[in-house]
């Protein structure tokens, strides 16, 4: 029987899938990949952090993030304590 190319396609792609799995490479995992997260997210619950999305500045950003680099901090927790300080500091 032949198959339609995007047919051989598909199949080409969850046999590179199945051999990533085989090979123990995360990426290829995908069905751990929500069970982590959704881990991770009830850990963050039970320590009290919830997400909370900004808009900021490239510039800004960028600085934030080597700014944890050079503390070797999670960006999250530095951002907080940023934060904490500035609401502090107006008071």
């Amino acid at each position: 029987m032949t198959m339609k190319r995007t047919e051989l396609e598909k199949r080409k792609g969850l046999a590179i899938v199945n051999a990533l799995r085989r090979a123990g490479n995360p990426s290829g995992a995908a069905a751990a990949v929500p069970a982590d997260r959704r881990a991770r997210r009830e850990a963050d619950r039970a320590a009290g952090l919830m997400p909370f999305a900004v808009k900021l500045p490239a510039d800004l950003v960028r600085a934030l993030q080597q700014r944890a680099a050079d503390e070797q901090r999670p960006l999250s927790e530095l951002t907080a304590e940023l934060l904490q300080q500035a609401i502090e500091a107006r008071r």
